[in-house]
Formats: C-alpha cells, sequence, structure tokens
C-alpha cells in the first residue's frame, strides 16, 4: 500500500481528498504542525509527496526545496493561483507534476497512479544502468556519471533520459513523450514538458553532455551518441 503524504491547511480539502483516496487504499498521512513538515516527512517515509502552494509559516515552494535536498521522491503541486510562473517554477524545483484548483478528483487520482506507476514500475527493470556518451546512466540510483562527475536527476528527469537513450539518435515526439510521462496529455501544458527538458539539460551541462540531447522544431527532441548509428 503506498503512502501519501499530503500538505494541505485547508482542513476541509485535506479531509475529502483523504477520505477519497482512502478508498483507493491509498494511507494518507496530513500535517499539523506546518514549521515542521521535513519532521513528519522524515517519520512517515511517504511514496508520493502532494504540496499545495500557498501554506501557512512557508510556502510549497519552500518544502519542495527542502524535500529535495533529501529525497527524489514524486512530488505534485496543487495550486489555486493561476499564474504560470507557479507551475514554470514547481517543474524548476523539481516537482513531477502541477494541478489546478479546483480539480475533479478523478484527474487528481489519474495523475497519482501515472507518477506511481512511472517512478516505482521502471525501477524494477532488470537493466538498471546503460552507458550513454561516455556516461553511466543508472536508473535505479538516477545518477548520471562521468569523468566531470555525478548528477543526480528527478524521476521525471531519468525518464526523459531513459525513453531518449533508448531511441538514441532518433527523433523522440513530444506528443510521446508527454503521453508517456502523464499518461493523459490532455491534462498537461507543452510547456510542462519544455521545462523538464530544460532542467534535464542543465544538470547534464555539469558533465558536458547537454548538448548530446538536441531539440527538432517542431518534432521533438533527439539523444546524440556519435559513432553508435542510428538503429
Amino acid at each position: 500500500m503506498f503512502k501519501i503524504m499530503l500538505i494541505e491547511d485547508d482542513a476541509s480539502l485535506f479531509g475529502e481528498i483523504r477520505e477519497r483516496l482512502q478508498q483507493w487504499s491509498y494511507d494518507v498521512y496530513g500535517v499539523e504542525d506546518f514549521s515542521s513538515v521535513m519532521q513528519k516527512f522524515t517519520a512517515v517515509k511517504p511514496d508520493l509527496v502532494i504540496i499545495d502552494i500557498q501554506l501557512p509559516k512557508f510556502d510549497g515552494f519552500h518544502w519542495c526545496r527542502m524535500i529535495r535536498t533529501h529525497s527524489n521522491v514524486p512530488i505534485i503541486f496543487l495550486s489555486s493561483r493561476d499564474h504560470p510562473t507557479d507551475m514554470v517554477m514547481s517543474m524548476q524545483l523539481g516537482a513531477d507534476d502541477f494541478i489546478q484548483k479546483p480539480f475533479h478528483f478523478e484527474v487528481l487520482v489519474a495523475k497519482i497512479q501515472a507518477t506511481l506507476r512511472r517512478v516505482y514500475d521502471y525501477n524494477t527493470e532488470v537493466v538498471s544502468l546503460r552507458t550513454w556518451c561516455g556516461a553511466a546512466v543508472d536508473y535505479e540510483k538516477n545518477t548520471v556519471t562521468n569523468a566531470e562527475g555525478t548528477v543526480e536527476l528527478t524521476k521525471n528527469e531519468i525518464y526523459i533520459l531513459k525513453l531518449l537513450i533508448e531511441r538514441k539518435n532518433k527523433i523522440v515526439t513530444r506528443e510521446e513523450l508527454i503521453k508517456s510521462l502523464w499518461d493523459d496529455e490532455r491534462f498537461i501544458s507543452d510547456n510542462t514538458l519544455t521545462v523538464n527538458v530544460n532542467r534535464l539539460r542543465k544538470k547534464l551541462e555539469e558533465l558536458g553532455l547537454d548538448r548530446m540531447i538536441e531539440t527538432k522544431v517542431g518534432q521533438g527532441y533527439m539523444a546524440i551518441e556519435e559513432g553508435a548509428g542510428h538503429d
């Protein structure tokens, strides 16, 4: 049974979400003291975190930063604000998804299921280590390592890189990536994928690999590996 930590200060909404998620056999944990979110996170060890942006003490962005210093657990943001920078900021901080309030509960469940399936299913594959452009890509540890060092990726970032490497030197369309990452592309902004790819490139830049992911305008992205052929 998956454990979900719901960081939401609206008691009524928290109760409604918890009740509905429990019907799907999820264990849902809340926060009583919003100055001690990390203590609760450490105690619960959740499989997924849902964070509202507007919270007492510190906002959801603060707690996302704190969680990301300790864990790559998947994070889904909730927001009642409609400013597009909220979505961009959440993705830049390493969130896996973003849901605008008010939302249909079926959409929340679909996003939770897609995230859990993506994060915890593909890590069970026999092949967990790939070599790409002289770097070791570890799908279990979510790391890329070469002579320049090691970078740690979020679940979305490693999954994007995995999809591109599996079809290296071939274009993977934006539609394919969005559908693979979020299952139902109707609920995803095209900008969400762009933010995730840009964040991945920024990290790969530390290893000198950022240029090995090419943007094919109007089509998608391609992971380049020279001398590997177009298989």
